[in-house]
């Protein structure tokens, strides 16, 4: 046996010895969009644990290999680091391309160290993953007025919808990881259903300056990104905990993300918050509360020549509606807007009753890229969208648990985008976008239907250039056609049928006529264009401006047509218009930027005019077996709408920063020469921030916020005949309400708690002194105060 052992050590040890390792690998580094030399490039051969470099023909040689797999980690100045393997047998020769101007291509879009765009001249503004984190236990609508320019109108406390330079709604496009939100979003009562949480950087683009979103962002493009999947073995995430006195409500969000090096990836992540009956100075708003829950889960593969990803988020909603918003006659909705206190005002409760929503939405993703030498990038992509409504109304008996509105929205959307970027000064891309929308309204409500079933088709294409004409100034263009098609069935009250005229203009649509109801078949096809240029010239190393312009039509959409009855988490009859025509905006932007090492200023003005623009204004009173509601009808003007943004900021000393953000609109109707409804009033944001890194990375901020009296606005008073005093009275829902003034702290430190793990512990206080103020584009200012003071506590651990 012992010798058998020797006779086989023996001849192991020969055929190590008589292994070849005389092979040669000859390596030649090219562009991976034009195929010129890398020289000078890095390579770090991990079997023999040493450097080589690439000489000035992109060529390299390493020598006296065996027969083995090699791996080669080669990096390059403005270059993405690649790690290969190469299986050497004998004499090898490998080409090697890389990507050694993505950061060329990139930094026409990037105007700090700190913050990637998603255009070239458009007016946009970032919001870090830093600053969103504030922002946890709140939702998107909070969050995005950071940015000046941006405000919101609310229905309550919870039902927060942004608003940038007038504009809200359909005008505006949310654009979630990569998927256009389809969640009934014409609603300025439907918030959108998404989970800060999942955000990693936002990008708030004013005016329809992204043409690969879609063409009708008369207002603007919401883009919100993920965090980046980091290209390394890692295992890291996030926990933060909230709780807050306003609504005793707490939240918890989670994450974690599983990376490798190869490009592998996966993250999950949660959140549930709870909200009891939020608070006004002097009572509780009650039946305010609000339960979330949510979630999303990431996989996929990440390298720079192809990838996929699949991802699938879940978010619930459950939201109580003000309860003295819903009134039961006439007399009393007028007592209830005359009144300084709400209707009903009952003791705290986590309770959540009708009038509510419940809104569920969900979206699936799945998506694919690749890119080809000396040519660019091409993805294709399919997302599918589930949105179910239901809002509740305060019914008696066996509807009591019955949804007045039930609404399902299913959408399904296949696209693909080519992005030509072989050349260093341009960059070329073109997409096509097809679409498949179905909504069905539950008839099984007992309640009359708000809005119909209908189909809606959509196609669209664009293309885009962007040209680095020198160091100085960049150009960009674009051109993008959608077509839509929206197929309903509807059924009218033969009364409002003929009230509306539409017996005149709209007999051929009538299919069936049931007596008191006729069914009808509307059918809509809109074409659109939309077209956008701008230029950016840095004049210096402190001063630079950027100019823009934008074309877009945008088609009415559903709610605007078809709205025939008592939306009731907005606590008012809505009316449509088949006659509506479409949108077209001419907008004009010009911006300004200052910058130094203690000072930077940012200055935007524009102005955009809007033929067809489509509003809700209201008009009466219509009293219902439900009670008294007031009447809001769909209408169309030409309008116009100006205005300028400021954002300043200023480092007094290492330790001081001083800030200030503000924003003030004019919104005209040409048509009737008089004020646009709902337009934000003139704000100001002033902070003062103290900073101590040494002190566990220490901030303090005080925050000054001053909204000025809306003096801007239609008369759209009305007169009604209260029947128990035998008077007609005017009914006074147009006058804003006076300005005020509010005062915010905010303060946190950071602790490291091992090398992996730190914890980030943060106070604040909004409303400090408990201010009584009703703010003009919140639409249950009629009824209630707004909140008071609100102590938040925030814990975050990241590992």
């Amino acid at each position: 046996m012992k010798q058998l052992i020797l006779v086989i050590a023996l001849l192991t040890v020969g055929l190590s010895y008589s292994q070849d390792c005389s092979y040669t690998l000859l390596g030649e580094l090219k562009d991976f969009h034009d195929g010129e030399p890398i020289a000078q490039a890095s390579i770090y051969i991990k079997v023999q644990n040493r450097y080589i470099t690439s000489d000035s023909q992109g060529k390299f040689k390493i020598e006296n290999l065996c027969t083995q797999e090699l791996e080669l980690v080669i990096s390059h100045i403005a270059c993405e680091t690649k790690t290969i393997r190469i299986t050497i047998k004998g004499d090898t020769f490998k080409v090697i391309r890389l990507e050694h101007h993505v950061e060329e291509l990139n930094e026409i879009s990037i105007t700090s160290s700190t913050s990637r765009k998603e255009t070239v001249t458009a007016q946009e503004t970032t919001i870090s993953e830093k600053t969103l984190k504030k922002y946890s236990a709140l939702n998107l609508g909070d969050a995005l007025k950071e940015v000046s320019g941006v405000s919101s109108i609310n229905t309550g406390n919870t039902i927060v919808k942004p608003v940038i330079n007038g504009m809200h709604s359909s005008r505006l496009l949310i654009i979630n990881n990569g998927v256009r939100q389809q969640d009934q979003e014409w609603g300025i009562e439907h918030a959108p259903n998404i989970d800060i949480n999942s955000a990693g950087r936002i990008s708030v683009i004013k005016g329809a300056g992204a043409l690969a979103y879609g063409g009708d962002a008369i207002g603007g493009v919401i883009v919100i990104n993920p965090s980046r999947v980091i290209l390394a073995d890692s295992l890291y995430g996030s926990t933060i905990l909230s709780g807050q006195t306003n609504g005793r409500g707490f939240s918890v969000s989670s994450n974690l993300s599983k990376t490798y090096r190869n490009g592998w990836f996966v993250k999950g992540q949660g959140t549930y918050k709870k909200q009891g009956d939020f608070k006004a100075p002097n009572y509780y708003l009650t039946n305010t509360g609000s339960v979330t829950k949510a979630f999303s889960v990431n996989a996929g593969y990440n390298s720079f020549e192809s990838g996929f990803e699949v991802f699938y988020s879940y978010l619930n909603n459950e939201i109580g509606i003000l309860r003295a918003a819903h009134i039961g006659n006439i007399a009393d909705l007028v007592t209830a807007i005359n009144s300084q206190q709400p209707l009903v005002a009952e003791d705290f409760s986590y309770t959540i009753n009708s009038p509510k929503q419940d809104v569920t939405h969900q979206l699936a993703k799945l998506k694919y890229y690749k890119r080809f030498q000396s040519f660019g990038k091409v993805s294709v992509q399919y997302d599918y969208q589930n949105n179910q409504r239901f809002e509740f109304d305060v019914r008696v008996g066996d509807d009591r648990n019955k949804a007045a509105l039930d609404l399902n929205l299913q959408t399904h959307t296949l696209s693909t985008d080519v992005i030509l970027d072989s050349e260093t000064d341009f960059k070329f891309k073109f997409g096509l976008m097809g679409r498949f929308q179905d909504n069905f309204a539950n008839p099984e409500t007992g309640v009359r239907r708000l809005i119909p079933d209908y189909n809606k088709y959509d196609f669209g294409t664009y293309l885009t250039v962007d040209w680095r004409i020198n160091e100085t100034t960049s150009v960009d263009a674009g051109i993008r056609y959608d077509f839509n098609k929206i197929d309903a069935k509807k059924f009218y009250r033969t009364s409002r049928w003929e009230e509306r005229g539409y017996d005149l203009d709209f007999g051929d649509i009538v299919i069936e006529d049931l007596g008191t109801q006729l069914l009808t078949n509307p059918i809509f096809n809109f074409h659109n264009l939309a077209a956008a240029t701008g230029v950016s010239y840095v004049i210096n190393d402190k001063n630079s401006f950027l100019f823009n312009y934008s074309l877009s039509q945008r088609p009415p959409n559903p709610a605007e047509l078809f709205s025939d009855g008592l939306h009731h988490s907005a606590a008012r009859i809505e009316l449509g218009e088949l006659r509506l025509k479409q949108e077209l905006s001419n907008r004009v932007g010009l911006t300004y930027m200052f910058t130094n090492s203690k000072f930077n200023a940012t200055i935007e003005g524009f102005y955009n005019r809007i033929n067809n623009f489509i509003y809700i204004e209201p008009f009466g009173i219509e009293q219902t077996i439900r009670g008294a509601f007031p009447v809001w009808n769909y209408r169309q003007t030409n309008a116009e709408l100006y205005g300028i943004d400021v954002s300043l900021n200023y480092n007094a000393t290492a330790q001081i920063a001083l800030a200030n953000t503000s924003s003030f609109i004019i919104g005209t109707d040409r048509s009737d020469n008089r004020p646009l409804i709902d337009m934000p009033a003139f704000n100001t944001l002033n902070s003062i921030t103290y900073s101590k890194p040494e002190w566990n990375r220490l901030n303090l901020s005080l925050k000054s916020e001053w909204v000025l009296e809306q003096t801007e606005f239609p008369n759209t008073n009305f007169e009604a005949f209260i029947a128990t005093t035998n008077q007609n009275v005017i009914v006074d829902i147009s006058t804003p309400p006076p300005a005020y003034h509010l005062l915010h702290f905010y303060s946190d430190m950071s602790f490291d708690l091992s090398k992996k793990m730190n914890m980030n512990i943060a106070l604040s206080v909004t409303n400090i002194f408990n201010t009584t103020y009703r703010a003009y584009l919140n639409r249950l200012r009629f009824f209630s105060d707004d909140l008071g003071r609100n102590v938040m506590l925030q814990l975050q651990l990241n590992y």
